[in-house]
């Protein structure tokens, strides 16, 4: 096996992650290997908080604020898949968020 990060960053994960074999990893052609990567990152990034609300998260930040800004990427990118699927429409007015009430 050559020296690259391609060990650490793409058949690790796929064989420890998605269980990929050996064989399947090599007979999978690389972009197909990256999006699987890709998504897998973003699953992570959207269920990472689940379990949690809001004053779990507060309590969290006290001691690494860095939780708070990760918790708003994992809401934000939640609500865009939702979005995308049909689940949840993106509110465009101020109007129609008082006539949804």
């Amino acid at each position: 096996m050559r020296t690259s990060p391609d060990a650490v960053f793409v058949i690790i994960p796929c064989m420890k992650e998605l269980g990929m074999s050996w064989s399947e990893i090599k007979a999978t052609p690389r972009y197909e290997l990256t999006g699987l990567l890709v998504a897998l990152n973003n699953y992570r990034r959207i269920h990472q908080f689940d379990g949690y609300d809001g004053a779990d998260i507060a309590q969290m930040a006290k001691d690494k604020p860095q939780v708070r800004s990760e918790y708003g990427k994992s809401l934000e990118m939640s609500a865009q898949y939702e979005r995308r699927a049909g689940v949840k429409e993106k509110v465009k007015s101020f109007s129609a968020i008082l006539s949804g009430m």
